[in-house]
């Protein structure tokens, strides 16, 4: 048999002792900074608006630790301000990040509001519907002369269908006429034959829907057809919070895109979770609406600023935008991949 290996030692020299102790001494460092980011979580402080039953990945990234889990402390402020304001108060620190529908978005970033869009939650969630027998049809053509009902006249309702019909030859100010009410009041307008159709969100079309059976139709849905597979609420953070924190940011992005597969897989429960948020619509009506939308449809990164570009370039040939405007340009400025 024969007998085992010798193997001798070398003395290590001085240098390589000093570099050991270094690597080891930079290991510890970053188990003792992981240790603490686990230990102190980011604090931010996140607008939104609770009456947004399409938002309900924030509140549940909220109660299903989702935000927790990225490491962040996140505080709920419910906006009830103008869409200007919203962002306003995030580029001046009021509020660290934000969530809203582009639609009403893309005209204060073109005014130059310090806020980088860093992701979204959903896809479409804007309906218009017609009064049966008030004319309108799927034909672009019976909308001439006709009048429209909306909420106000910078809802994204409004924005939408305006570019919507824009794009197939309609012209938005003179061939039909945008006429203004309160949400809850519109189905009224329509039943004294003031107005012919409908644009606006559920889940006030759901309820206007429901309390007047078969009196309307559906014309056009964001959630479905060319935009299908196209953002509607996007997620906005301070510039210098997503520029100078990217690491948190990026926990943000994480944390929701977490939050809006929940809701996709689970809608039931994130209509309980959301629902003492709004506990005049019933969690019945809830869970039916939020298993409509698309909650898999949730980019950040390239992908979304490709949609942001689009929709601004939907905005400038409408008119919503300045002429002056260069779309790419505005893209590639509103919009950060934090992610990469």
């Amino acid at each position: 048999m024969s007998s085992p290996q010798t193997i001798q030692a070398t003395p290590w020299s001085r240098r390589q002792l000093v570099r050991t102790a270094g690597i080891a001494a930079v290991a510890a460092s970053a188990t003792l900074l992981a240790s603490r980011a686990r230990a102190q979580p980011r604090k931010l402080t996140f607008a939104w608006s609770q009456a947004g039953f399409c938002l309900t990945p924030v509140p549940v990234a909220l109660e299903r630790g989702f935000f927790q889990q990225n490491g962040l402390d996140v505080e709920l402020l419910n906006w009830a301000g103008a869409a200007d304001q919203l962002l306003e108060a995030v580029a001046t620190g009021k509020a660290d990040v934000a969530v809203g529908l582009i639609h009403r978005w893309v005209k204060p970033l073109e005014a130059g509001l310090d806020v980088k869009l860093v992701s979204s939650v959903h896809g479409g969630c804007l309906r218009l519907v017609a009064a049966q027998g008030g004319g309108i049809t799927g034909d672009v053509k019976s909308f001439k002369g006709k009048v429209i009902g909306v909420s106000d006249l910078n809802s994204p309702a409004k924005q939408f269908y305006a570019i919507h019909l824009a794009k197939r030859g309609v012209d938005i100010d003179k061939d039909v006429e945008w006429r203004v009410y309160p949400a809850d009041l519109l189905d009224g307008a329509v039943k004294k034959g003031e107005i012919q159709a409908i644009a606006d969100g559920d889940p006030n079309l759901y309820l206007i829907e429901k309390r007047n059976p078969g009196l309307f139709t559906e014309i056009g849905n964001s959630a479905k057809g060319e935009y299908a597979e196209r953002i509607c609420c996007v997620v906005g953070a301070r510039a210098q919070f997503a520029q100078k924190d990217k690491p948190h940011a990026a926990a943000v992005v994480r944390a929701l895109a977490q939050a809006s597969s929940y809701v996709a897989e689970n809608p039931n429960e994130a209509a309980r979770i959301y629902h003492k948020y709004t506990p005049k619509v019933a969690v019945e009506d809830l869970q039916k609406l939020l298993a409509e939308l698309t909650y898999r449809h949730h980019p950040a990164g390239a992908p979304l600023r490709a949609e942001v570009e689009a929709f601004a370039r939907d905005f400038h040939n409408a008119g919503i935008l300045k002429k002056s405007t260069d779309v790419v340009r505005f893209a590639n400025h509103v919009s950060l991949d934090v992610l990469g």
